[in-house]
């Protein structure tokens, strides 16, 4: 295994989100369009999503993403998602950098510590909210990529490397602030012991598929832990994976709270993660217990949206039969025909590079409860799935209730 740092820690929540966004045609914009679409990224999808801190948002709206991501993908730089960065790595979507970075709630005289450098995007980002910035890469290709665009735009309170984040950086510890960008089951103890009394670490904790953000302060020597919300970022490798307790290795690891009846205190469901405008709400007509699952959106464009991911060895499973029960109320398009609300099953390989997506259902207008069954075949490469249930930019109200996945083996 290699060492850990960034380069398997980026967050997987690309999945199918750029079909649900109007791009540009051209890569070939002006200083000035690149900023006009900058701040109505800001506006849609990071305060549109309950980011509030000042501080951040001008950060966000003043750090050039495109200049982050290869020219390939930049006419996509400012649609909320990953993005692929090379080294099989990709840039994360900006809601999450910016809400990771307001619960870290750097200040001007802070020194933070960032396991994952990528493409130094998230470095960019906390340049102008701190004194100084520490981050660590594991792949070098892009631990210099990121150095070198870093120095040529003149964010010079950040210092990169290329190294082993699981370890830190201890020669500058004690930090006030660090963020870290990938799971492991359990907080490597270096990260506790150079975090100094009183700071704070953003990193997400868990299982390989469920996981939660967690925000921890130090006091008295002690971490207090603040659950954030249901998430899925890439294991952590290197020694923590060595030291992980729970290898799950099963064929199919399960889809969870597919009936929707556990939530947490914003009545998001448990289980599912990158939650846009989608409560669980109580329903005397539910199919199945109490409680179902309603997406709407009126803002033609704007995402609203759950997910959730599973192991799934295609090697072992052939098949799998889902099934749904559906509602739909005043469902119409939105900035284009294909923006319509659906769910989409991603098939991953060992590599998490996506090989094959199946749309399950499309649906418009306004319709009764009714139970919808569908047989996907599982490609043989299949090492991970992503559910996606989404607006995909349409408007209206989508409910859904007693999501299940059976699979067959052989």
């Amino acid at each position: 295994m290699g060492a850990v740092g960034g380069g398997w820690c980026r967050v997987l929540c690309w999945i199918c989100l750029v079909s649900a966004c109007q791009v540009p045609h051209s890569a070939a914009q002006s200083p000035q369009q690149w900023a006009k679409m900058r701040r109505e990224m800001v506006r849609r999808e990071v305060t549109g999503a309950g980011v509030k801190d000042p501080r951040v948002i001008r950060a966000m709206e003043q750090t050039p993403r495109h200049l982050f991501v290869p020219s390939r993908n930049r006419k996509l730089a400012y649609v909320d998602s990953a993005l692929p960065i090379g080294s099989r790595q990709t840039i994360s979507p900006p809601f999450i950098v910016a809400y990771m970075t307001e619960q870290l709630d750097p200040q001007p005289t802070d020194k933070v510590l960032e396991i994952g450098t990528g493409s130094g995007y998230q470095a960019a980002v906390l340049s102008p909210l701190a004194a100084e910035v520490y981050s660590i890469e594991i792949m070098e290709p892009l631990a210099k990529r990121a150095a070198a665009v870093l120095r040529t735009l003149g964010y010079k309170n950040v210092k990169t490397k290329a190294g082993d984040g699981y370890l830190g950086w201890p020669e500058f510890a004690p930090f006030d602030k660090i963020i870290v960008t990938c799971s492991p089951e359990e907080i490597p103890q270096a990260l506790i012991d150079q975090l100094r009394e009183g700071g704070r670490l953003v990193i997400p904790l868990g299982e390989r598929y469920q996981q939660s953000l967690c925000l921890y302060v130090k006091t008295d020597g002690e971490l207090k832990r603040q659950v954030l919300e249901s998430t899925f970022f890439v294991p952590m490798t290197g020694q923590a994976e060595t030291l992980r307790k729970k290898i799950d290795d099963t064929p199919f690891t399960g889809l969870v709270n597919g009936s929707f009846e556990s939530a947490n205190d914003r009545q998001e469901p448990t289980g599912w993660y990158y939650v846009r405008q989608a409560q669980t709400v109580r329903a005397d007509s539910a199919p199945e217990g109490d409680h179902i699952l309603r997406l709407n959106n009126s803002d033609q464009g704007r995402h609203a949206q759950v997910l959730q991911a599973v192991g799934l060895n295609g090697q072992l499973v052939s098949q799998i039969d889902a099934q749904y029960w559906i509602r739909t109320e005043g469902v119409s398009s939105g900035q284009s025909e294909r923006q319509i609300p659906q769910m989409r099953l991603t098939f991953y390989n060992e590599n998490r590079i996506a090989i094959k997506t199946v749309q399950l259902g499309h649906w418009r207008g306004t319709s009764s409860w009714k139970l919808e069954k569908e047989t996907i075949r599982v490609p043989k490469r299949t090492r991970l799935a992503v559910l996606m249930i989404g607006m995909f930019g349409a408007v209206g109200t989508v409910e859904l209730d007693a999501i299940t996945m059976e699979v067959r083996t052989g």
